[in-house]
């Protein structure tokens, strides 16, 4: 063979296919098609759906004809007050869960993070409420707040301080009643996500403070608070679309009374859906509560790309 011939060789027994990249990235999709297909088939697709039966007037009934009517379900929702009060009280629910949450959290995380005795313990006990259901917490706490035989009004009762109070069924009470079972329920996983940005701050940073003077306070806005900012921020956004979704809570514990001083919006497109058949009207609702979460979303992380820009 001669030289010529040796020195071709290698050029003609080239790959003709295209680029090594393109294999690789159709590789890819198949081992993330498994994961990909229940997002669409689950999440997706129903979302889609749901937005097209909001331009519907679906009713329950199989008999009942469906057509295709624009726009006049969100046209009807800005003259609903009913539904826009049960927003604004959606709103409420929201915020006063989600701060008072946090606030317990953070000092809990703080508290847990010292190298206390039964330390292992006390976080165990922690996520306790969190391992339970919904269903099983509003249950728990109807009990608590019974008004013959619950425990909030026997201690009241054996402190001298009244008792009798019937705090889910009162309008002045049930939303606030309402709130501290929320608070509980959703301090866990907050206390969780808070403690694990916590042990994640190097105590480097915390011994060189002590030494240079820097008491408990200073220690905390200028070492601990930037690195737990993250996890504080992501976790308050999670929180804040979760406390919108809120439902099940909610339901077992009032049904949305009285007098629908504690009817969250879902609980209100639920109402509109299952109980009085109009699907369509419902979608619409279900359609501005998406649409509330979405700006919500956009607004964190459109602060997130600046605070990391700033950085």
């Amino acid at each position: 063979m001669t030289a010529v011939a040796q020195a071709r060789r290698p050029a003609s027994r080239a790959p003709r296919s295209g680029p090594p990249g393109r294999a690789l990235d159709r590789g890819a999709w198949f081992l993330v098609l498994p994961a990909l297909l229940p997002i669409l088939v689950l999440s997706v697709g129903p979302l889609l759906y749901g937005i097209a039966l909001a331009f519907t007037d679906a009713q329950s009934g199989r008999a009942a004809p469906t057509h295709w009517i624009g726009a006049l379900n969100f046209r009807d929702l800005l003259h609903d007050t009913l539904f826009w009060e049960s927003f604004r009280i959606g709103l409420v629910w929201a915020v006063g869960v989600t701060v008072p949450q946090f606030l317990l959290a953070l000092g809990l995380a703080l508290l847990l993070n010292q190298d206390l005795r039964l330390r292992r313990l006390a976080r165990a006990l922690a996520i306790v409420p969190w391992a339970m259901p919904e269903v099983v917490v509003g249950i728990m706490w109807r009990l608590v707040y019974n008004t013959d035989a619950g425990v909030l009004n026997e201690t009241l009762h054996d402190l001298g301080l009244g008792g009798g109070r019937d705090w889910l069924g009162s309008l002045s009470t049930a939303l606030p009643a309402v709130l501290v079972v929320g608070v509980w329920a959703g301090l866990p996983q907050t206390t969780v996500a808070l403690l694990a940005g916590l042990q994640n701050t190097p105590r480097d940073l915390h011994e060189a403070a002590a030494l240079d003077g820097a008491g408990a306070w200073r220690r905390f806005r200028e070492v601990t608070w930037p690195a737990l900012r993250p996890v504080a921020l992501a976790i308050t956004a999670l929180n804040l679309i979760w406390n919108v979704n809120a439902f099940a809570l909610v339901y077992v514990l009032t049904n949305g009374g009285p007098g629908g001083r504690t009817r969250l919006p879902m609980l209100f497109a639920y109402e509109e859906a299952f109980r009085y058949g109009q699907f369509g009207y419902a979608a619409a609702m279900g359609c501005v509560l998406v649409a509330v979460i979405a700006v919500c979303l956009a607004v964190f992380l459109v602060g997130r790309l600046r605070g990391g820009e700033e950085r």
